[in-house]
């Protein structure tokens, strides 16, 4: 079982059964930390029940695709952040939402592909701030959601400068498979900015003077912290998109101009083509013409196609038009 129990800034118990909770909730020297994942409805009655949530707030949990978001009520705040997850190259992220209470936090995350060891790890790094309680509980996991995202941007950037530079060496034969790298970086980045643009409000919202709950001198630095990475990520997504918009526009550009480059060439074989045409074409009229009759004149216009086809060859390669 994902159970802590902290108290006076030590941790005294972990693995007990979430049924225990109700028995240490109740002592306001405790600090209590439980985890569900994918939790049956009447499973996150029975907490909202023992901690006083509110149904509203219960109600978020269970409706999907929740907008990142602090939501405050009388006894609690509620939390909807979310976690980095890749499936086959397409970022899937995982809804992580969280009750914070005097003296309790409660995860509940959307499916396991949320790994909260990860968290768990940093609280255990960090344990000389553990006695700041539930406002050090809250810190280590937003601290990894927020550097979870900024890792991925970093990614994201490195892959877009690499898709940047390759626009300039690939092969004809790669470009089906340079468009779909373009596609797939620019749908990662849109996902990721739809979860860590709205986190600038929830650190600030949590950082506001008259929230009690995590009104603490203490961890106010640390959470400043974390919202220095939120903007540097923000900021870093913008850049991204703006990137990719470039991107975008020089392959559609060095299309464009690869298409003017074989409209020329056509256009200077068919002039090519146009001169025999027409020189067959005079010497096959139902007229008089030099050499009627006679062999020299057969050799005479082939002379002619000969002739004219290699000057204009000459001339259009000159002007770089073949």
């Amino acid at each position: 079982m994902h159970t802590r129990l902290y108290r006076n800034g030590a941790l005294v118990k972990e693995g007990f059964p979430i049924e225990d909770v109700s028995d240490y909730v109740d002592d306001p020297g405790n600090t209590v930390w439980f985890d569900l994942c994918s939790p049956a409805p009447q499973d996150l009655g029975v907490i909202g029940d023992e901690l006083g949530l509110h149904e509203l707030a219960v109600e978020d949990v269970l409706t999907d695709h929740q907008r990142p978001k602090v939501d405050i009520y009388d006894n609690h705040l509620f939390i909807t952040v979310y976690g980095v997850h890749f499936d086959q190259d397409r970022l899937d992220p995982v809804e992580v939402n969280i009750f914070v209470t005097a003296n309790a936090l409660v995860t509940v995350r959307e499916n396991d592909h949320f790994d909260i060891r990860e968290v768990v790890g940093r609280w255990d790094a960090a344990s000389r701030l553990a006695g700041h309680g539930v406002t050090f509980l809250l810190h280590g996991l937003l601290d990894y959601v927020v550097d979870s995202q900024f890792d991925l941007v970093q990614d994201l950037d490195e892959q877009a400068e690499a898709l940047e530079e390759s626009l300039f060496e690939e092969d004809v034969h790669d470009a089906r498979e340079l468009q779909r790298a373009m596609y797939e970086l620019r749908k990662n980045t849109t996902r990721l900015r739809k979860i860590a643009m709205p986190m600038r409000e929830v650190i600030g919202t949590l950082l506001r003077r008259d929230q009690d709950l995590i009104a603490d001198p203490v961890m106010a630095p640390y959470y400043e912290d974390v919202r220095d990475h939120v903007l540097r990520t923000t900021e870093w997504v913008d850049s991204i998109r703006d990137m990719l918009a470039n991107v975008r526009e020089t392959r559609l550009a060095q299309q464009g101009f690869r298409l003017n480059e074989i409209m020329k060439r056509v256009t200077s074989w068919a002039a090519i083509i146009a001169v025999p045409t027409a020189i067959t074409g005079f010497y096959g009229q139902n007229v008089p013409y030099p050499g009627e009759g006679q062999s020299w004149g057969f050799w005479m216009s082939m002379v002619l196609v000969a002739v004219a086809s290699a000057l204009l060859y000459s001339v259009f390669k000159k002007k770089d038009w073949l």
